[in-house]
């Protein structure tokens, strides 16, 4: 594991209605070097997202009594991508808990917590899954030919606005985040479909319709590979950042 971790590179987005928390959840984050927006409910976040793209981490809470819960939002967030979730809960429940991590959460903090406590576990996420290795901006910019809108569900191809769905958009996703490895057929139908029991054709028809999409020539592949008999992986860009670990 790199000791160069730097927190600047990262943004986070927190998500809680109550102000207190999220003041001390960006004061927190902040002094400790990371980016960070807020939003009071699931529905300015997604707003948030739209306008500035996705974040690198999500602190969500899971009790959000007006409007959409802090599962709903991560149901949203998660149709299109496969952002890192850390949830926030005063519900000490173990049912909800596992839940929780079963289908969105990478970890948990049980409220109250203290700010010593937050920094350490995002951190943590951070540390494993390391940077997402292209700018997430509202666009996100691959190369000169290729240009990605993760909220908007669509590329942008040598200038051309090309429609995605969200489970061809939140595989992209997948796959840029590990730009230059080859995934196992099992960790992206897990990442994909986490609460479903689900078969390699079913990947391989997405990976087909994804390819048809964004690549120039979908016989002669420049940004998706596979390995035969092992998984797919994203070629890795020279515009990419530099991954830590």
């Amino acid at each position: 594991m790199s000791n160069n971790f730097n927190p600047e590179k990262y943004r986070i987005l927190a998500v809680d209605d109550s102000t207190l928390i999220l003041n001390m959840v960006e004061t927190a984050l902040k002094r400790a070097g990371f980016q960070v927006s807020t939003a009071i409910s699931g529905e300015d976040a997604l707003d948030l997202i739209k306008q500035q793209g996705l974040p690198h981490l999500a602190l969500v809470d899971i009790n959000m009594p007006f409007g959409m819960d802090g599962f709903e939002f991560c149901e949203q967030l998660h149709q299109f991508s496969d952002v890192p979730v850390i949830m926030l809960t005063a519900i000490d429940e173990q049912d909800t808990i596992i839940h929780a991590i079963e289908q969105f959460a990478e970890d948990y903090i049980t409220k109250p917590f203290s700010p010593g406590e937050l920094v350490a576990r995002v951190r943590r996420v951070l540390r494993r899954l390391g940077n997402f290795p292209y700018d997430l901006n509202a666009l996100t910019r691959v190369d000169e030919h290729l240009t990605v809108d993760f909220p908007g569900c669509q590329i942008i191809l040598n200038g051309k606005p090309i429609s995605l769905t969200p489970t061809e958009t939140k595989l992209l996703y997948i796959l840029m985040r590990s730009a230059g490895k080859i995934m196992s057929f099992n960790f992206l139908m897990q990442r994909l479909w986490p609460m479903e029991s689900t078969t390699e054709e079913r990947l391989r028809v997405y990976v087909h319709r994804l390819r048809k999409k964004i690549e120039p020539d979908s016989a002669n592949p420049r940004y998706i590979m596979a390995e035969r008999g092992k998984g797919y992986g994203f070629v890795a860009s020279t515009h990419t950042n530099q991954t830590e670990t």
